[in-house]
């Protein structure tokens, strides 16, 4: 085992993940895990007492990425205007941008996949779900709200239903991109969301990017 012990935990968790969503999480084996990092059984067990530890750890590990990727990107947004119905055009289009400039159709969403699968996680692991999807509906929605507020949509719309559609979009997007072998659709479809968005608010200020 390597001295740094964190690059054997981060290699186990890497090769989980690829397998998990390549196959879902009652198809990945300890074994099979093993086999793809090229580790000991008592390497796994050092770190992992159990499957269902390394499962709540690979979600943890998700759900802390996913919060710190929509972080920055609303700081950044937040850093270049102070307008609400700007702030949230700039960050569908950096989403939209990230997910175009995919070379490959992305792999999935850890999300989805242990959703497929509930009845195999304890409350934990499905709890962390939870939250990290209500923390987008949570932010994002408080972000559209302001632009509610500031500019009357042309149709009857709630906050936080506009926000879960980013995450369908996400989601769905995945599973066509893989269905389809082709990168960047996620992309397109959040495009559209952009563009949508743009007519349901009416610009109110010449001056708004």
């Amino acid at each position: 085992m390597p001295r740094d012990g964190s690059i054997t935990r981060t290699a186990i968790m890497d090769a989980a993940q690829s397998l998990i969503l390549d196959q879902g999480f009652a198809a990945t084996s300890v074994d099979q895990i093993i086999a793809k990092t090229g580790i000991t059984k008592g390497a796994f067990f050092y770190h992992f007492k159990a499957k269902s530890a390394l499962a709540q750890a690979l979600i943890d590990r998700h759900a802390l990425l996913d919060k710190a990727h929509y972080d920055s990107t609303l700081a950044k947004v937040q850093s270049l205007t102070s307008e609400p119905r700007a702030q949230l055009l700039l960050l569908v289009g950096i989403l939209a941008d990230e997910m175009e400039g995919m070379t490959e159709p992305y792999p999935g969403c850890l999300y989805a996949s242990y959703c497929y699968e509930v009845q195999l996680f304890d409350d934990n692991t499905a709890g962390t779900i939870v939250d990290a999807l209500l923390y987008w509906r949570k932010e994002l929605g408080a972000l559209i709200q302001r632009v509610i507020d500031g500019h009357p949509p042309r149709f009857d719309t709630k906050a936080e239903d506009l926000a879960d559609m980013v995450l369908s979009l996400y989601e769905g997007g995945f599973i066509l991109e893989r269905t389809h072998e082709t990168a960047g659709l996620t992309g397109i479809h959040l495009r559209h969301f952009r563009q949508y968005l743009e007519m349901l608010f009416p610009e109110t200020s010449a001056h708004e990017a």
